[in-house]
């Protein structure tokens, strides 16, 4: 019997603090999140000229960037903040839906369709290929297929299907949608493909015995039991989707606005405070978006 057995007390030298072991990821914590950010949320108050930043209290930024926005225009439009933000959301809408159902389908059928954990392994590893390069480099890989002289363009005009090449290809929203939709998928494959693999597959079995169809499963037991992983898929996706600017950049030819690109413009302007700002907005934007997520489903579940 050992020591420990008979004194009941453990044998360890020193005992450790839950606080205490938690400390140094609350030092990173607050190193690389929470002094940055509340570094930008001071900034956001200060006011600029062409050359200088003014460390005074003022809500100057924030009023030119919702500037005139509360009547309509000449020509009956928003403001161009809220068309901004319209049109990051619309984007960000559209890659979530587009996603979600690659991701889901992609998900289901690892999970589901093939047997051999090997297998799923092997198929699961390809779907990471794509992240084995630069996201640039991905995205330029795009142009010489959609451009206008692209190969996709000489197959239509080629084939007869088109009088002359289609412009709307490349530099355009249906091309930040398509490289968005490259590159982010596997943020909504893994979580639900994580959801899917925890579902008792007795439970499908009994739902099978019950005499439901295959697609009265899918919508009664598989999509509740994955709706987890569909949310934390969603928050990924499209708290990336909004803050991104470089995509919109290369693959919209600097004609797609968005929230991220605006912020870029104008720290390569130097008015920092202004994109301080801008910045401190599109967080309280994601942050409504990301709380709304969360009421549907209790995250914690799942880590």
């Amino acid at each position: 019997m050992s020591t420990q057995q008979i004194t009941g007390k453990s044998t360890t030298p020193f005992h450790i603090s839950a606080g205490w072991q938690a400390t140094p990821y609350s030092l990173v914590f607050l190193l690389f999140f929470l002094i940055p950010l509340g570094l930008i949320v001071m900034v956001s108050f200060w006011e600029f000229n062409e050359y200088e930043m003014i460390p005074t209290f003022t809500w100057h930024s924030y009023f030119s960037i919702f500037e005139g926005c509360s009547r309509l225009n000449d020509y009956g439009d928003l403001c161009v903040t809220l068309k901004t933000y319209g049109s990051t959301l619309r984007i960000s809408l559209l890659v979530w839906v587009i996603t979600l159902l690659l991701g889901f389908t992609v998900a289901y059928f690892l999970a589901f369709c093939v047997r051999t954990t090997s297998m799923q392994t092997m198929l699961f590893v390809l779907c990471t290929v794509p992240f084995w390069t630069s996201n640039v480099i991905r995205m330029i890989s795009w142009i010489p297929l959609l451009g206008r002289n692209g190969l996709v363009n000489q197959f239509l005009v080629g084939s007869g299907l088109v009088q002359q090449p289609v412009e709307w290809l490349l530099f355009s929203e249906f091309s930040v949608v398509l490289a968005f939709v490259h590159l982010y998928t596997m943020f909504m494959i893994v979580p639900i493909f994580n959801s899917m693999m925890r579902i008792d597959r007795s439970l499908i079995e009994a739902s099978t015995d019950a005499g439901a169809t295959a697609w009265q499963t899918l919508w009664n037991v598989i999509i509740p039991l994955s709706r987890t992983g569909i949310i934390i898929g969603s928050i990924f996706v499209i708290t990336i989707v909004m803050g991104d600017f470089v995509t919109i950049g290369v693959m919209g030819g600097q004609q797609i606005a968005s929230v991220g690109k605006i912020i870029q413009v104008q720290t390569s302007f130097l008015q920092f405070p202004l994109a301080a700002a801008n910045a401190v907005i599109l967080l309280l934007v994601v942050l409504m978006i990301i709380w709304g997520l969360t009421r549907l489903v209790d995250i914690r579940k799942e880590l």
